[in-house]
């Protein structure tokens, strides 16, 4: 299978990792393999090489401008990205550049020129399937190809292969879930007698926020998801665009906190999603509620359906090589579909 990554930040390298560390496991229990021709950045250049490029050495320029992948016969650099992703001998385009939940751009174009050039796709960008999932689906179908975005939900823990598969016979009532670990981590950390401010800077000294945190803390990153979760399993009534109600965590006081642990609760970011409407905010859950018992920077959803009752799972939301895992998933369900 002939790769191209749209994006090589730290999930395209995160895919790349197990690409390289798992190689013959891959190919011993699925017969898969994967090369990678192609690499494209927003800033720092592309490459492109019919016969497969290395690995090893594209992991250690991927700090740096591409101009520093050793030369090589065949070699091509600094392609524009939509010539590469249109004219590469590729199968599958990957798509892990950053997520605009506005317009899905640059990537929504991407997709498109991928999908137009017969490659199939797979992402963990959430801008296209928020914005455009239908649209997408509907021109995946048209080519025969695959449409794959797993990763762009709870990362590499199975949230949608769940719903779309594990759970297919039954109907779907209801999403709840906790889908951003940089929210849950603060309000784990207060419970432990912190302020918010000082659960954030902690947040951000250990990778999980950004020094940006807004997307995070005002609850955007989990309405991207939550919109993807809208479109796939209940076609799309919310969008980015006002449909969707959307508070943070940032006025949640110790006080606010305190008083929950006193009545048996605790407070999480919760996303809702049903077929009227989602929406996301702050509330104080049982701890009864599965949910309720993760803590940290883990994700959570669950299932509320009409044969099985509620169904919840739990796992990592982020993370370099859990992201990775995502897409090699979706690669491997590309596999079984074109075997």
């Amino acid at each position: 299978m002939r790769l191209i990554l749209v994006g090589f930040g730290t999930v395209g390298q995160g895919l790349a990792e197990i690409l390289r560390d798992k190689a013959a496991e891959l190919r011993a229990h699925y017969g898969f393999e994967a090369q990678i021709v192609g690499v494209a950045t927003g800033q720092r250049g592309t490459l492109y090489h019919p016969g497969g490029l290395n690995i090893e050495q594209l992991l250690a320029v991927s700090q740096a401008h591409l101009d520093r992948y050793p030369d090589s016969l065949g070699l091509q650099r600094n392609l524009s990205i939509e010539r590469l992703i249109r004219e590469a001998q590729a199968d599958v385009m990957v798509e892990a550049s950053p997520s605009n939940l506005q317009t899905a751009q640059p990537a929504l174009d991407y997709c498109y020129a991928a999908l137009g050039s017969g490659k199939h796709v797979v992402m963990a960008n959430k801008g296209p399937i928020s914005i455009a999932y239908r649209e997408l689906a509907q021109a995946a179908r048209r080519g025969g190809r695959k449409l794959g975005f797993e990763a762009t939900v709870m990362a590499g823990t199975p949230a949608l292969r769940l719903a779309l598969e594990a759970l297919a016979g039954c109907r779907i009532l209801q999403v709840k879930g906790i889908l951003n670990g940089t929210t849950n981590y603060i309000l784990t950390q207060m419970e432990s007698g912190m302020e918010y401010g000082e659960a954030l800077q902690q947040a951000q000294a250990l990778g999980y926020a950004e020094t940006d945190p807004t997307a995070d803390v005002d609850g955007w990153d989990a309405a991207g998801k939550a919109v993807i979760l809208a479109n796939v399993l209940f076609g799309g009534q919310s969008d980015e665009h006002g449909t969707i109600a959307v508070r943070g965590i940032r006025e949640i006081t110790q006080a606010d906190v305190q008083a929950a642990q006193a009545a048996g609760e605790r407070w999480k970011l919760l996303v809702r999603v049903t077929p009227e409407g989602s929406i996301v905010k702050p509330v104080r859950l049982p701890l009864s509620d599965p949910l309720a018992q993760v803590g940290g920077a883990f994700n959570a959803v669950t299932y509320t359906t009409d044969l099985l009752g509620d169904v919840t799972l739990v796992g990592a939301g982020a993370g370099r090589l859990q992201t990775g895992f995502g897409l090699l998933a979706d690669l491997l369900a590309v596999q079984r579909a074109n075997p």
